[in-house]
């Protein structure tokens, strides 16, 4: 395993992102999926086989390269902002909308993705945060994939509470077997990443252009006999808010 097979074996779930997509679009067929900062596009790959065609965009093509063959998903080796493939749904995932350190750039590229929308489309990005949002910590798991004992740790190095940033770094060690020594990838992954708040990215898509803005703190709560899945974001005038520590989904229509 590369540092690419061990990203998509410890830290994505594209299977159920993918239905969340085609549920909170709410229409039978969202058929074009554009997944922006893609590395190695795991969610187009996830997407295609079930619900139409993928557009993996990312400015490496070495992960890209993960995509060839893949029926239903082109490529494209491009910055985000220069790429004007349209689709029905536009998702940034993995918290990439960190990489615009500015309101001024975060906003810009928004209003992009919304004029890249065809008409009912939606946006969709994550975000974390809570109680320990902008503390220095590490979080350490072990699981087993594929024959390996992979332990994953998430590092979150320094983080400024306020100016929003914070430099986060993923690391894995495998071991293969019986092997007592491991295969060592530090600093696998490295981010200086802007991490924007719920009310902020609210605001931002809401200058952007976006008619309404849903947040959701899972990816689905049941799934029927049709393998059709039931998502429902939270009723904040109800007073429903993320969980103390949380991930969500910030959901933009056209």
């Amino acid at each position: 395993m590369d540092r690419f097979d061990l990203y998509e074996q410890c830290v994505t779930n594209p299977g159920p992102l993918a239905a969340f997509l085609h549920a909170v679009h709410g229409t039978r067929s969202p058929a074009t999926l554009r997944e922006d900062f893609a590395g190695s596009g795991a969610l187009s790959r996830a997407w295609a086989p079930t619900y139409g065609r993928a557009i993996a965009v990312d400015h490496d093509p070495e992960p890209l390269s993960r995509c060839t063959g893949t029926p239903g998903v082109t490529t494209r080796t491009a910055d985000v902002l220069a790429c004007a493939i349209k689709a029905d749904i536009i998702a940034a995932t993995n918290f990439p909308l960190g990489y615009w350190h500015s309101r001024r750039d975060l906003v810009n590229y928004l209003r992009l993705c919304r004029a890249r929308l065809k008409p009912r489309g939606i946006f969709t990005a994550d975000t974390y945060g809570g109680c320990d949002a902008f503390l220095p910590l590490r979080h350490t798991q072990t699981l087993r994939r594929r024959g390996l004992r992979i332990e994953y740790t998430w590092e979150q190095r320094t983080a400024n509470a306020s100016t929003g940033r914070v430099l986060n770094a993923l690391h894995f060690r495998v071991w293969t077997g019986d092997s007592k020594r491991a295969k060592v990838f530090t600093d696998a992954f490295v981010y200086d990443w802007r991490l924007w708040s719920i009310p902020e990215l609210r605001d931002a898509m809401l200058d952007a252009g976006f008619s309404s803005i849903d947040v959701y703190d899972r990816l689905g709560d049941a799934i029927d006999e049709q393998g059709r899945v039931y998502v429902r974001p939270l009723d904040e005038a109800a007073g429903e808010t993320p969980e103390d520590r949380f991930v969500v989904y910030v959901v933009a229509r056209k």
